[in-house]
């Protein structure tokens, strides 16, 4: 059967996933179970709470007698590690453009991997129903981005189409389909065959399952050659050579695995029984061990430090708090998670290296859901040193926002120390695009939604390495810390939520050293939250009037590590995210201070 191999990439919410599934139905590739879903693709739970695409998963359809291997790769920078290895596996792209909104960073970011691979790419303008779209503005802006990324001529001669990709139609030229036929004829017609070299069989792993049946599994595009159930191969490591036998062998089709009796070159498998296997590592013939190129993958820019919790609270509410558990559950994420550094700092410390905040927080989410407890300290950006200079990473940032709201938003960058690189005015909105250092944008998003009202849209991505900046304020608020272990009662929270923006309701549980609200200054506040009013017999007029509160503010995981000053942790479980000092005693701070 004749293969193609194509990576779909967008910017998150671009409607990938959506296409995916019209592809996936009208090449009748789902069984009836799967058929009334919606975004069946991203089967991990996370994915599904926050809409977007955070691992790469293979999928396959038939169209015209023509197997077509379809990698639905992330929209967001962070999950790049997942980008790379499915860029891999393919020999095209289709490029999924919003018709309002055009390509934003994310597609920059990936684009940029696309055309540096040498992938010939499609283009598709999604979503032209919307009210707002600019189909042709939008397909324009998209060839001049390629052609800023350097993309050959061959690859700015792409097919494009428009669809709407949630009634699963895209068509060529003006005359709109009500099907997807147009887009899978022009897949046959401009994404090559797989090259396939002549030789023994060759696969390099790009990604990793495991079964409770079959073991580990490898994931991986066969370079040559062909391999079969029970043969035994010769596993290519970084630093070693060894052999393993084949358990099963697998191809894809619609969501499903089926096991066949052998793999066909140039086809995306899964070989089961690779205990031991890394990504990057070559499968191959027992006779002829000859490695393939490993994967090359960006370099981590932000870390964070954590620890096992240590506050009066541990225990409570997760089962896995030890540094012995943590430890472990990183190695194992580290076999997977090709993008993530852990540096064992002592004992008890871990330092987690990524490619964004949204990087290292999905993993301690997903930590949290397993059951674990850990300590967590603010993130800090990686700096390199390139020709004797210290250099700090740099964002690649792109903020759309009402004209009135422009000017607090650019003062605000202003001493962030953004550089405005490009701006455009439509439609009552200003569309501006800046270079900014990482760092500076910690804590930025929730200080940006509210300068606009709600009504700004951001996205950054990382742009490259530059001079370091010096000193950055970030944050120019204090913390409001509890001096006493107890109840939070409403009569306190009343009588201070004038000088402080609570994080807790009126019946929270609170210890010494927790953080339960944020002050106007930069300095921090120690209160007392668990007063409540004394009983008496004597009643006065106006004086037990109903108490009204303003409603605390709740952070997300994200919110939270923004949030952190460097004398700050925050303690993540499974069902809470508090936010507390270092030093819980507020004698002993405030010595520290001192000293």
């Amino acid at each position: 059967m004749e293969l193609r191999n194509i990576a779909i990439i967008a910017h998150v919410d671009h409607g990938k996933t959506t296409l995916v599934d019209a592809m996936l139905k009208q090449a009748h590739a789902l069984s009836r179970h799967d058929e009334g879903g919606e975004r069946i693709m991203d089967s991990n739970d996370l994915e599904r709470e926050r809409g977007i695409t955070i691992l790469a998963k293979n999928t396959a359809v038939e169209w015209a007698g023509v197997k077509i291997n379809i990698v639905d790769t992330p929209g967001h920078a962070d999950f790049g590690g997942e980008v790379e290895r499915a860029l891999s596996m393919v020999d095209g792209v289709l490029l999924l453009v919003d018709a309002a909104e055009g390509p934003m960073p994310q597609t920059r970011f990936v684009l940029k991997k696309a055309v540096e691979a040498g992938l010939k790419p499609i283009v598709v303008i999604n979503k032209v129903d919307k009210k707002d779209a600019r189909a042709d503005e939008v397909l324009n802006e998209t060839f001049d981005l390629m052609a800023e990324l350097g993309a050959s001529e061959e690859q700015l001669d792409f097919p494009y189409l428009y669809a709407i990709g949630r009634e699963g139609s895209a068509w060529l030229g003006d005359n709109k389909k009500d099907n997807l036929e147009d887009l899978f004829k022009v897949i046959l017609e401009s994404i090559p065959a797989p090259l396939v070299e002549e030789g023994p069989f060759q696969l390099r792993v790009a990604n990793l399952d495991y079964s409770n049946f079959l073991g580990k599994i490898a994931l991986g595009k066969v370079h040559r050659g062909t391999v079969r159930k029970n043969e035994t191969v010769a596993i290519v490591g970084e630093h070693e050579t060894r052999t393993l036998k084949v358990i099963a062998v697998f191809s894809h089709q619609g969501l499903q695995r089926l096991e066949v009796e052998t793999v066909t070159p140039g086809d995306i498998v899964a070989i089961a029984g690779m205990e031991g296997v890394e990504i990057g590592d070559t499968i191959a013939s027992r006779e002829a061990p000859q490695a393939l190129p490993r994967l090359a993958v960006d370099e981590p820019t932000v870390s964070i430090t954590v620890t096992p919790n240590t506050s009066p609270f541990v225990g409570r509410e997760g089962k896995l708090v030890t540094s012995r558990q943590i430890r472990e559950r990183l190695m194992h994420e580290l076999e997977t998670n090709v993008a993530l550094r852990v540096i064992e700092i002592t004992p008890d410390t871990f330092e987690l290296h990524g490619r964004g905040e949204l990087h290292l927080s999905v993993l301690l989410e997903t930590m949290r859901r397993e059951g674990f407890e850990l300590s967590v300290g603010q993130p800090s950006v990686l700096y390199k040193e390139i020709d004797g200079q210290i250099q700090e990473p740099y964002e690649y940032l792109v903020v759309d926002v009402p004209e009135t709201k422009f000017g607090p938003v650019m003062e605000t960058l202003g001493t962030r120390k953004a550089q405005m690189a490009h701006m455009e005015q439509e439609n009552g909105r200003i569309r501006a695009e800046f270079t900014v250092p990482a760092r500076a944008l910690f804590g930025f998003r929730t200080n940006f939604l509210t300068l606009t009202a709600g009504e700004g849209v951001m996205s950054h991505n990382f742009n490259s390495y530059g001079p370091h900046v010096g000193s950055l304020e970030t944050r120019t608020t204090g913390s409001a810390v509890a001096m006493e272990a107890g109840q939070a009662y409403g009569y306190s929270l009343f009588r201070l939520q004038e000088r402080v923006s609570f994080f807790i309701d009126p019946g929270t549980e609170v210890y010494v050293g927790m953080i339960v609200g944020e002050t106007a200054r930069d300095n921090d506040l120690n209160i007392n939250v668990n007063i409540n009013k004394k009983l008496t017999n004597v009643r006065a007029s106006g004086s037990d009037e109903a108490i009204r509160l303003i409603p605390p503010r709740k952070f997300t995981l994200e919110e939270a590590l923004e949030f952190l000053a460097p004398d700050e942790l925050l303690e993540v479980t499974p069902k809470s995210l508090r936010l507390r000092k270092r030093v819980l005693d507020p004698a002993q701070r405030k010595r520290a201070e001192v000293v």
